[in-house]
This record gives structure tokens, sequence and C-alpha cells, in this order.
């Protein structure tokens, strides 16, 4: 019954399922604490070990413990999903260090992702654990805290959004004992165990004996110590291992032996252990020996996060035989010896070129094991290092990795012996055997570099265009960069130690230092601005104050409920659904005879099964099931219903189908050709733009790519239902932010009336709109299969069926033609926006109209022309997604605005600037603008960003380093408030009032972490004038506010906040007689002479957005109520030759009118920000030219980390700016921020710019979204980029698509 540990993806990737393991460690003779991941700890692996959970280190219902309280204090909890597994690695690593270091923390939360905060509340909250505590680390204003010599109004203007002295001391002394009954069975030798499942044997030998005895017994059983590989693959590549042989307690696996030549690790020591020591020895011993220890360390910084680092194997990682590994590439250049061993005998031998011989396979023979590694030492005159590249710094798989080495003749430059050995260029770990011979008796200088070397790599590293992973001229790049890299590491070290006695000259030229420099990131330091209340202000009026989410508490202590943690009803069925695995075909059978043989297999739903209508969809145009052709891979089939959740997977696994192909169409580029749209062209008009362009000086063409978004929520889609037996009614528990259409769309499918089906909401564990509308695919199939069994049923999808069925933020191309004067003054534009729909409508047309509404971003364009077309393909249909198209829309406008700059070198600043819009001003879709404060949050981001010093700053750091730029960009964003469709903007709320003075709050807007019920209670609480504590909400339901509208737009602060106020105020004008006949009584009081004069204590609220009134035929009217504005800089600095890239510095002044609640708001920008740093700098859906989805999890989808936030990340509200048009003067803030961190990725292009300047190269270049490593390294120019010269389009068929 403990629900506080979560399952986010189930493959170790997302740290969610975080827990502590705690053991006494025979072999270290001490007890351990570290971290691991519940999702693929495997149960049996348990024997002898204590499990500490979020639940067992405190609770609201006792006492939190320190870790929970100053998460939830700081603000650093939103949706809650994934809070419980970052307290738990907080807390195993205050088990481990009472005092960390700031660094030390956040490499505790390599393994650990958030979708909402934007991670800077989770490490400022605890930084107060940190030795170096001091709030900025001294970096923003000097010594001491961060505010000194800031000149702002002291009294109007705060940064403290919680109080670190309020927080309870951490006292190391009252943490939970390890358990007196596992320390007693220390002393008592380890016995052999076995425990058999249903078709899964687990075998723990004791000894080496026993060991080797099994494994000739069962040749084909795995080895698994960690389970990090073994388990994904059961998991998610339906793979079966019958046998499975845990070595985990054998001495002579997990022995460390420092030997003559090098140390010895058993191969079950944990890559954790091999760090440790491996550090020890680097510290200890002289530094010509640790070459390749400091090689495997810097591998091991940046391998996996620690959940997976603590329980991995060395052994697994080899044996593995990953062709990405990032550790075999260093074994194999520095020649460490393996020992294998079975009943036969041992054997020990190099790794070297052999021991790979194909696809995830080696030279062990069936009943061998590997026994150890030895690790060498290097020599006098020897050096080592070893690169990884990949998309995210953090806890990512390698694109490229390698180890290099070389050996010199002694007191010389010739080289001697040369190893370099690459990982992701072939299906096996390599090495660059041609090139090492040809270069061995060479000296190391520049000729070898430039005319051997290079020649020679790019020649034997080649790959085939159509080589499986994909970014092959980047990967072929890559080889020759790591080895220059290597050069010049080399050569600085040997011009030193040879005392200038060779040919080397002066060692390197000091612009090339930077290239050798291993990447160094301090820790985040921030400052976040909010203006006080007024003076007088009430203390129990918390509005426009930082309260606590009210549910963060709860969040951090596991006790918070979401959808799977209700409990389960007697007789519960779980489903699974069985999908398409075709992009388009026709279904031609559909065999489940397989899937009986199935334990507790109960029945197969299909459409035929379907009571109501099997057609479904916001347009109509979607099955709730396919029933004869399936248009995406993913498209729900049928459904699988089970006793448990393991058996319907695995009869759901076992459904056969086959179908008869059809032609897909997948990108956006193949719908252009096919003319394959859906109907309703958009388009916005304003002036004469024939008329603009004749006016123009100059006129620029181009196109912008922007990639799809994977909404990555922690809690994927889930849906409990539950039949009430009569009147068809039904009860739904599911995770949406739209309870009226899952109400609709399920009386749809069962063929009832709406009143009979009750959907209820909780909280969510994040939406961004993809619970929208989404949602229902799953909550119908679910209903459907109720009402077939008449049972409840329950289905929570795994990550790869939620990524695969559920859809994301629409990829968009933008095809422009722009206009200007001399000046960067613009006269005129045309726009075709094309968007990625995939095979339903849904909310694509409402996407498209959003950025087109947005295609000016603040700018003022005298003559304009939009045009949105709506691609239909065969992928999963495609929805909302925080920004809604805008973020799309004005991508296109900062694209050519920074074309403008580029083409005649004006700054691009100035030609923002002189473009803004000003106060009054008609938006192209003739909306006057009015309280229009880009100007304002312009120039106050331009002063606290410094930005014209960073400006001569970065042009310094750039003349003096060729291989590390920087760059900087500010821009500006405007957002519309309001849904495009105007009966949208309304809301509902019920309040009710009960003697005791309690009130009970409900209102038509769910919780998904943005804050909303905590808002609504601080408007309740203002209103009636009580505390916060006197109100309470529940959850969100059909059956108390009907006919909500989804809680989106951005909206639902405004709209549920005045309906919530109309509620209250109904009550309070039933209150005033009392009031009046007892002024000096009580709210408790007025409210029970109320009662007993029998007046009503309920109310209902409503309220509409007023004067919406937009016409598309006429290009009149207002679409919006008001908008949101902001301003963002950032700088950032670029490897130019890895295309690797570090956030410096984000300075965000947002316009959020009176903030209803600054803590929340701020974490709204921050959160906004960074899964926008994800939309355009890292994250990319990579699709099978037929249509399948490749990136089906973390393993290969990469949200932002903790380590990608900027290093300095501030944010201010601005001041003085109240909005008339939403409650209590706020203004909306979950979506609009989110554009702002394009300002990173015009801050790279500032940066690319700057690397192709020295290549000779200059003016507007293509650099599509996101700006990737591959895009970065790619648009850097140079003579290692001339040695790969790309395969020509069309010439053969890529391993992915751009969609």
């Amino acid at each position: 019954g403990l629900c506080g540990t979560k399952l986010g993806c189930g493959e170790g990737g997302c740290g969610a399922c975080t827990v502590m393991i705690s053991k006494f460690d025979n072999f270290k003779k001490k007890i351990i604490h570290y971290s691991a991941n519940a999702c693929l700890f495997p149960i049996c692996a348990l024997h002898h070990v204590a499990v500490t959970t979020v639940e067992g280190i405190g609770s609201t219902k006792t006492r939190l413990h320190p870790v929970q309280e100053r998460i939830a204090k700081s603000h650093g909890s939103q949706c809650g999903f994934c809070t419980p597994g970052i307290v738990m690695s907080m807390y195993t690593l205050l088990r481990n260090r009472h005092e960390p270091k700031m660094e030390e923390i956040e490499d505790a939360f390599q393994g650990n992702l958030c979708r909402c905060t934007g991670y800077r509340s989770i490490l400022e909250g605890y930084r107060t654990f940190a030795k170096n505590r001091s709030c900025c680390n001294s970096k923003v204003n000097g010594s001491g805290c961060c505010m000194n010599g800031r000149d702002d109004n002291a009294a109007m203007v705060s940064s403290s959004l919680f109080h670190p002295a309020e927080f309870q001391p951490l006292d190391p002394t009252q943490e939970p004992i390890f358990p007196p009954e596992l320390l007693t069975k220390t002393n008592n030798p380890q016995k052999q165990l076995c425990f058999k499942g249903e078709r899964v044997m687990w075998i723990q030998p004791s000894t080496l004996k026993e060991l080797l005895a099994f494994k000739a017994q069962y040749p084909d059983a795995k080895l698994v110590v960690g389970n990090t590989e073994v388990g994904i693959d059961m998991r998610l590549k339906n793979m079966l291992y019958p046998v499975i042989i845990a070595p985990t307690w054998i001495p002579e696996m997990n022995l460390v032996q420092h030997k003559e030549e090098g140390i010895i690790f058993g191969a079950a020591c944990t890559l954790s252990c091999v760090e440790d020591v491996l550090r020890q020895a680097v510290d200890n011993l002289p530094s010509y020996k640790t070459e390749v220890f400091k090689a495997v360390l810097e591998q091991l910084r940046w391998f996996a996060g620690p959940q997976i680092r603590n329980v991995a194997a060395l052994g697994g990682n080899i044996i593995t035989a990953s062709p990405i590994s990032d550790l075999n590439p260093v074994f194999m250049a520095s020649g460490s010896k393996l020992t294998l061993t079975s009943t036969e005998g041992s054997r020990t031998l190099r790794m070297d070129e052999k021991f790979f011989t194909g696809y995830r396979k080696t030279v062990l023979k069936p009943q061998e094991i590997l026994l150890s590694v030895e690790i060498p030492y290097t020599r006098k005159g020897e050096y080592f290092s070893a690169f990884k590249q990949a998309s995210r710094r953090e806890d990512d798989i390698a694109i490229v990795t390698c180890g290099m080495r070389v050996l010199f003749e002694e007191g010389s430059s010739r080289i001697q012996e040369i190893k370099l050995s690459y990982g992701g260029m072939a299906p096996t770990t390599v090495l660059a055997g041609k090139t090492c011979q040809e270069l061995i008796g060479r000296d190391w200088n520049d000729k070898l570099l430039q005319q051997q070397a290079c020649l020679l790599l790019a020649g034997e590293m080649n790959l085939s265009p159509s080589a499986p992973g994909g970014m092959v001229d980047f990967r072929r790049i890559l080889t020759l960069s790591f080895f220059f890299k290597f050069y010049l590491s080399v050569l600085q070290k040997l011009s030193t130690q040879l005392n200038g006695n060779n040919n080397l000259g002066d060692g390197i030229p000091s612009k090339h230092i930077s290239a050798i420099e291993l990447f160094h990131k301090d820790p985040a330091v921030s400052v976040q601005l909010f203006q006080e209340v007024p003076a007088g202000q009430s203390v129990e009026d918390m509005v426009g104050r930082p309260l606590m989410h009210l549910s963060a508490a709860k969040q951090a202590c596991g006790e918070a409920v979401y959808c799977d943690d209700i409990p389960h009803y007697e007789n519960e069925l779980y489903l699974t659904v069985v999908t398409s695995t075709k992009a388009h075909a026709k279904i031609t059978s559909v065999d489940t005879t397989e899937a009986q043989k199935v334990p507790g297999l109960v029945c197969f739903v299909s459409a035929k099964d379907v009571p109501g209508s099997n057609v479904t969809g916001l347009a109509n145009d979607e099955t709730i099931f396919a029933d004869d052709i399936v248009t995406c891979v993913g498209h729900i089939i049928g459904g699988i219903l089970a006793d448990t959740q393991e058996h319907s997977r695995r009869a759901a696994k076992a459904v056969k189908i086959t179908y008869e192909d059809l032609t897909p169409i997948v990108t956006i580029q193949e719908a252009i050709e096919k003319q394959s749209f859906f109907k309703f062209v958009r388009k916005i008009e304003k002036g004469n733009v024939q008329k603009g362009f004749e006016e123009a000086d100059h006129i620029l063409e181009g196109e912008m790519y922007i990639a799809g978004q994977e909404h990555f929520y922690l809690e994927t889609h889930c849906t409990i239902a539950v039949p009430k037996g009569e009147d068809g009614e039904m009860e739904l528990f599911v995770s949406t932010q739209n309870l009226t259409k899952t109400q609709e769309f399920v009386a749809n499918a069962l063929g009832v009336p709406s009143n009979r089906i009750l959907v209820r909401v909780k909280r969510m564990g994040g939406g961004f709109g993809g619970k929208e509308t989404r949602s229902t695919i799953v909550s119908t199939v679910v209903a459907v299969a109720a009402a077939k069994t008449g049972r409840p049923v329950r289905c929570m999808l795994d990550r790869d069926e939620d990524m695969l069925i559920s859809g994301g933020r629409h990829p968009f191309l933008g095809q422009y033609k722009v206009g200007f004067l001399k000046n960067g003054r613009v006269t005129s534009l045309e726009t075709s926006y094309y968007s990625n729909g995939g095979n339903s409508v849904d909310l694509s047309h409402g996407v498209m109209d959003r950025a087109l509404f947005h295609m000016d971003n603040t700018y003022n364009i005298p003559n304009i022309r939009g045009v949105g077309k709506v691609c239909k393909t065969n992928l999963s249909s495609n929805t909302a997604f925080r920004g809604f198209g805008s973020p799309q829309g004005m991508m296109v406008t900062e694209c050519w605005m920074d074309d403008i700059a580029l083409k005649f070198g004006l700054p691009p600043e100035q030609v923002r600037k002189l473009n803004l819009y000003n106060e009054g001003d008609l938006t192209h879709f003739n909306q006057k603008l009015e309280g229009f404060t880009v100007s304002r949050c312009w120039e106050e981001c331009l002063m606290n960003s410094d930005y014209h010093t960073r400006r001569k700053h970065i042009d310094e750091f750039n003349k003096q380093n060729r291989w590390k730029k920087r760059g900087i960009a500010i821009i500006p964003t405007k957002f519309g408030i309001s849904f495009a469709v105007p009966f949208l903007n309304q809301a509902g709320a019920l309040v009710h009032v009960y003697t005791d003075g309690s009130v009970l709050l409900t209102h038509g807007g769910t919780e998904m972490g943005q804050g909303l019920h905590t808002k609504m209670i601080q408007v309740a609480s203002r209103t009636f004038g009580i505390p916060t504590s006197e109100i309470h909400i529940s959850e969100t339901s059909t059956n108390t506010v009907p006919n909500t509208s989804p809680t989106a737009a951005s909206v639902s602060s405004d709209i549920n906040g005045m309906a919530v106020a109309n509620a209250c105020q109904t009550i309070l004008e039933r209150l005033d007689p009392f009031k009046k006949a007892n002024p000096t009584g009580s709210w408790e009081d007025w409210v029970k002479e109320a009662y007993f004069d029998s007046v009503s204590l309920s109310a209902t609220g409503f309220y509409r957005i007023p004067n919406l009134d937009y016409d598309s035929e006429k290009n009149e009217g207002n679409p919006f109520c008001y908008f949101s504005y902001g301003v963002a800089c950032s700088e950032v600095e670029i490897d130019c030759l890895t295309g690797d890239h570090k956030n410096l510095h984000t300075n965000i002044v947002m316009d959020v009118g009176t903030s209803l609640n600054p803590a929340i708001d701020i974490g709204q920008i921050e959160g906004a920000f960074v899964q926008g740093l994800g939309l355009f700098t890292l994250e990319e859906l990579r699709y099978s030219p037929e249509g399948n989805l490749y990136t089906r999890g973390p393993g290969m989808y990469k949200i932002p980390a903790f380590g990608d936030i900027p290093i300095e990340f501030h944010v201010s509200l601005l001041r003085d700016c109240p909005n008339s048009k939403a409650i209590y003067s706020s203004k909306a803030v979950g979506e609009p921020p989110l554009f702002l961190s394009a300002s990173v990725f015009y801050a790279i292009k500032d940066a690319i710019l700057s690397a192709r300047v020295e290549s000779g190269l200059s003016g507007p270049f293509r650099l599509d979204s996101p700006a990737s490593p591959e895009r970065i390294r790619n648009a850097c120019v140079d003579d290692f980029t001339k040695l790969c010269p790309s395969a020509k389009p069309g010439t053969f068929k890529p391993w992915s698509v751009r969609a």
C-alpha cells in the first residue's frame, strides 16, 4: 500500500522511482547506503537488504524530514510526480555526507528528471544543506548576499521566495537505524538462493564454484548484477530469459586488487565502486601512471545517473557489448586485461579488436564468465584520453565515444605505439587499425595531423549514409574532432615534459587551448525579484505573497494521491492496449490464440464490443478501436483484459496481427508533394504585401524547420473505470485536463447520456496540453472494457506506449519572404506555415490559428500575409502543447529577424528594437495593444543582464579562442490570452460554507502542478476575508461543476478565479445582514447565524471573458482578452569541435500583472523556459521512413536535466503593471514564458556565426530547431567537416526522417 515511489519510465531514466538501498557490505565490512531505481531493481536481489522509500523518512501526519520540508517550502514541487524520487536522491546523499558540496548535490540528481519546475527551485532549496551555502556563491554582486549593491526600491522589491531560517535543522543522529536483524546475519556465510516464478528462475550462488557449475548447466543464462540492461530488455524489448544467475555475493567477483601493472576489479564491482577506487588512485599515485584512470573517471562522470552507477557492474558493461559503450573503447585502447573462467579452466586476454565478434557478441564461450578486469597503469611517455558526445551531457547514451592512447619513444615525440578506439562507428567497438599502423614512427606535429591522421581516419571511420542511429555526417566529423582534441592535449603535455628537446615548437597556440579543456560547470546561481504586497495588506490576505503550493508537503512525502495510486477495487481488471505496428495498412486478421494461453486472461476487447459509437475525436474523424484500416504506428486496435498488469502485458504482446501494407505519408515534405492536407487553409492578411516589397531596399527569402516535442509529463495517461451496475452509470478516475470531453466521448462510446458518466480528477502528474484531448483515447477504451466485463478496469500506459500513442507538439515548416529598409525596418512579410497534424484533426487547426496570430511576435509589420496548412500524415495525431503553435509561429519570425541582422552586419538587438510595437498600435489582426509593456521589459532586461558589457566580453573571448565560442541574444515575446474558440472562455465554480466556517471550494479547472488550486484558494481567501487554512479543494468533477472548459490556454486562473470570486460574492451578500447586525462577530459567528436563519451557504459562480469578437473573414475584432509580455537575454558557450553547448546566463523580465503568487508564477516562468530549452536545443523525435517512432523513452528521448539550466538563472517580475482584465489585476503565466528560451537558440546561432567567420564564411545561414550538438557542429564549417562530405539526398534510404 505504499504508493510514494512513482513509476515514470520503467527503464531507469527518470528517477521518479528512486529509493535508498542499505546493506552490510561483507567486502567493505560496513553498512552502505546508495540510491537505486526501483523499476529495475529485482525483488530477488533484496535478500539481506533494507529499502527506504519516501514514506520511511517523514510524513505530514507526524513530521516532515528536512529534505521533504525544504523542497516543499522552496517551491521545488509542482506536479509532484518526480518529487519522491528527488527527495530520496537527496536523502541518500545526506546519509553519506551530512554537509555535501553544492557540486555533489547537483551530481546526486544526474539520474532524476523534472518536467515542471525548471530545477532552479529544487537546487535553491537543497543549497541550504551545502557547505558553500551562500545564496549565490558570491557570484552576482560580490561577497555576501547576491542582492548587495542593488539600487532597487527595497520597500517594494523582494528576492525572498522562502526563508531558510524557518527550516528545521538536519540532525543525522535522528535517522532510522539499519535493521538489527540484518546485522545479526552478517557473520553467517551466504547460502545459495533460488527463486522460481511463472517463467523465470533466479539463482544466487554463494561461491565461484557454484556459479561456474550453474553456468555450465545453463549456458544461455544471463548473469545479472544491476539488472540495468536485462531489466530493460525484458520490460521493453519483450525478451525472455528463463534462467538468471546473480553473482553479487561471489567474493572473487567483488575483489579490488592493486597489482604491479594495474588495478584488478572483480567483474561484479559496481561502477560507483570503480569510480571511488580510481579516484583514490589518481589522488595518491604519480600523475603519469593514472592517464587511463582519469579517462575512465571522465567517462563515468557522465555515465547514466548515480542510481544506475550504484548497481551496474563493470563486467556487465563489457559483456553487454554495446556498440556505443562509454567504457569499452577505453578498455580496448588501453589494452585492459580480461580474465575469463569456466568449469574447464581460466584464460586471460587483452581486450583488442578481436574481442567483439559482432553486434552485442564477444569471444566468450557460452559456459564462460568474465571474472575480472585489469585496468593498466600508464608509463612515462604514454598518454591517454577518452571522449564522448551525446545529445545531453548528463545521463545520456553516446553518439560517438572513444579511447585514445599513444606511447612515444623515450625522450622524443616519435610514436612507438598508438591505439584509437571508437564506439558508435560500427556494430561493435572498433580500432582504427590502419590509421594507427600508418602513424607509428611519425612525429607528433601539425604535418602528422593535417596530412596523415585526419585523412586516414576520415577514410577508415566511414559510415553508410543509411547507418542505424543516423547522424552520419556528425558521427564521422566527431571521430576527427576527438582526435584533434587528443592531438592538442598530447602536444601540450609533450611540450611541457620534453622541455624544448623536440621539434614541437612552443606547444599549442593559446587560441587552441580551450579545445582541450574538460567540461566544467559552476554550480547554478539565481536571483528572483518580485514586487512586495502593499504596505498595510492584511497578513491573512495571501494574494501577492509567495504561498507554498498547497499539495507540496504531501507530494514530498509520497502521500499525494494520483490516479494509479487509488487502491485496487475487488475484482478489478487491468487493460493493456494492442496497437498497430504499421503506419498505414489494412488489418487482415487479429489472432488472440497465443494470448488466450496466458494465465489470468479474461478477454480481448475491440471495435465490435463498443455498445455505442466507435467514432470519436473532436472532428469525429477518429475511432476508439481501429476496425479495418490503421493510420499510424500506435493506432489502438484492441485491449487485453487480465487479472494483473503483468499478465495483461504478456497477453497483449502475444496477439498476432497481419496487415496489407498501404503507402504511408510521414513527413511534412511528403505531405506537400502529395497535397495531403486537412481542409480549411488558414490565412491572415493586412496591408498591401506587394507594395511593401516594392518599397523595400532588400528582400530575403528562407525557411526554417521546428521539430516536434514529446510532452513527457512524468505521470503517463491513466484511467480507472468503475461501472455502477445500474442505469448505465459509470465513474471514471482520469488523469485529464478535459473532464467535459472525457465525459462526452465515454457517453458516446457507451450509448448513454452524459449525466450517467461521472469523471473525477484529483491531480495530474503533469499535463502541458498532452492531456487536453488525447487522454480520451485511453479513457474511452477503458470505459468500453469496463462496460463489457461489468468490472472495474484500470490502465496506466507504459512510457513507451504513451510516447507512441498520444502525439506531441506539431512539427512546423515555415517559409518566409521579408522586405526591409537599409536600417533594418521591416516593410513587408509573406509567410507560409506547414504543420504535421498526424492522422486526425484534433486541435491542429487551433494550433495553426495561434501560430498565425503570433507570426508578428512583438514587431509592427505594416504589410503582412500568413497562410497555414495542416498536413495529414500517418503519425499519431499531434495535439496541444504549452504555447499551442505560438512558439513555432514566433520562432520563424525571429529567424528572419536574425537573417536581416546577419545580412548587413547590424546588431540583432538594434534591428529587433527598431521594429517593436508601441502602445496603441494595431496588431496584424487589428487588435489594439493596450498596456504594452515590452519596451519596459526590454530596457529592464538589457540593464539586468548588463547586455552591452557582456557583448564586449564575448567578442573578446571569441577573438582569443578558436574552438570555443560564445554568443548572446535578447528575445521578446507577446502572447495572447484566451481560447481561440470563444465559447470555451467560460468557467464555473461551486462554493460550500459549512457551519463550522470551513469552506469547500470546487471550480472547473484541474490541478497538474501549475498551482491552480492554490491560487483559487488565495482568491477565495481574499474575497471572504478568511485564512487560506479554512478553505479546501478536494477534486474537480463533472457532478460539481458541469460543462467545464479544458484547463488550458493559460486562462484557468483568470476564468476560474473570476468564477470563484463570483460565487464567494454571492455568499457574502447573503451574509451581509448578519455582519451588519453583529459587526464585532467572527466569520464563524456570521455563518452560524445565517444557517440558523435558513440562509443558503452554497453558491455557484460563473464567468465568461467579454468582448471576444474576432471575425476571421474581415480580420477585425478581438481574439484575445489581453496579452502577456516578456523579454529574455541568454548567453551560451559552444564547443565548435563537438557541438556541445553550455548555458551560461539567462535573465528574464516577465510581465505577469500583479502576481497572485510570485513563487508559483516564477516557478511557471522557469519551468516553461526550461521546457522551451528542450524544444529549441535538445529534444528530437526520430521516425523511420516508414513512420515508426524510435524515441519511445528517456533512453533515446532527452528532456533537459538539472545540468542543462543556465548557470546564472535570473527572473524578475515587472513591477507596477496591474492588469484590469483579470482577477485581482493578475495575468496568465503558464504558456507565455516558453518562447523566451529562443534566446538560447539565437545565442547559439550567434556563437556559430563567430566560428563560421573564422572559417571565412559570413551572412545568413540556416539553423533548424532544435540546435542539437549535431546541428551546431555541422554548422561550424571547418577543415574537418570538409573531410566528411554528405551523401547526396535521394541516393540512399536514411535511418530516420524529419517529420
